[in-house]
């Protein structure tokens, strides 16, 4: 899964061309692409605790249903060449023939004198020279040629020829797309709905799906003789957390954040806090990423 904060996963279109070519030419006859088209898992169903809403993994077709270049140009390619191979690779299993210590030719020939081959380079970091048939053939390094005629290598997996498209994010008058934002004040909360308890109460179960925040206030009285009034150090707040993440509000200015990982969901804010002499309202916001 992609999850907020990691890294997004990418393969290479030249890498994915390879292992399907491979595949084809060891006698392969189905393959199943996960994914080719990216989708979007909305609200809450993506699941979590951070797992994005983002489910597309760098497919060659994107959750916005665009085209992603060059993998899709480059796998549309590699089709292509495959089906020039039809006839002959429904025909016969194919004769495995060394070119070399990394390199090898995957031959298929039908009765009625269809002909097609594979030549392959195992080499991840040299490219290699083969002689096959009477003819030189250059591979690239971890990569195959597709010979539809066992003569002419009409595609080769390391070898992209589809240009590379850059995704760019436009402006619209449209007001079906008109976006605002505004800022809320926590002192105007809806108390309706609030809880009255001893101790903080674990999140889920109070929330129920229902939201992914919930709001935790307690109000605390300094009096005016604290040090950290007449120029001493600042008190500090430390809030331990078993996730997602939190928001701190000291007397409705945000004072900071915290929040943990899919790995360790598990944190703990620690923060000097700006308190003035009588009663100080201290709101945290615990947000669940996911459920």
């Amino acid at each position: 899964f992609s999850e907020f904060g990691g890294p997004l996963h990418h393969r290479p279109a030249e890498d994915l061309a390879f292992a399907v070519a491979r595949f084809i030419q060891k006698g392969g006859s189905f393959v199943n692409y996960y994914m080719y088209h990216g989708g979007t898992n909305f609200g809450r169903t993506a699941g979590g605790p951070f797992i994005t809403t983002s489910y597309d993994y760098d497919a060659p077709i994107d959750e916005y249903g665009l085209i992603r270049q060059p993998k899709y140009g480059h796998l549309k390619e590699l089709h292509r060449a495959i089906k020039m191979c039809e006839r002959a690779l429904v025909s016969a299993d194919p004769i495995v023939t060394s070119l070399g210590d990394l390199q090898q030719a995957y031959m298929y020939t039908s009765e009625s004198g269809d002909c097609a081959a594979f030549l392959s380079n195992y080499d991840t970091k040299s490219a290699a020279r083969v002689l096959f048939n009477n003819m030189h053939y250059n591979l690239p390094p971890w990569s195959i040629s597709i010979l539809p005629d066992c003569r002419n290598a009409v595609f080769n997996t390391a070898k992209v020829g589809v240009q590379t498209s850059q995704m760019q994010m436009l402006p619209t008058n449209s007001e079906t797309f008109l976006w605002e934002s505004y800022d809320e004040d926590p002192s105007s909360l809806d108390y309706s709905s609030a809880i009255t308890a001893d101790g903080l109460l674990e999140q889920i179960n109070v929330t129920r799906d229902a939201s992914d925040y919930l709001w935790y206030i307690t109000s605390v009285d300094i009096g005016s003789s604290e040090s950290f009034l007449h120029g001493g150090e600042l008190p500090t707040l430390i809030v331990q957390s078993t996730g997602h993440a939190v928001h701190v509000f000291i007397n409705g200015q945000l004072s900071g954040s915290a929040f943990g990982t899919r790995q360790n969901r598990r944190f703990t804010y620690t923060g000097k806090v700006n308190l003035r002499a009588g009663t100080n309202k201290i709101a945290l916001l615990s947000v669940a990423v996911g459920l």
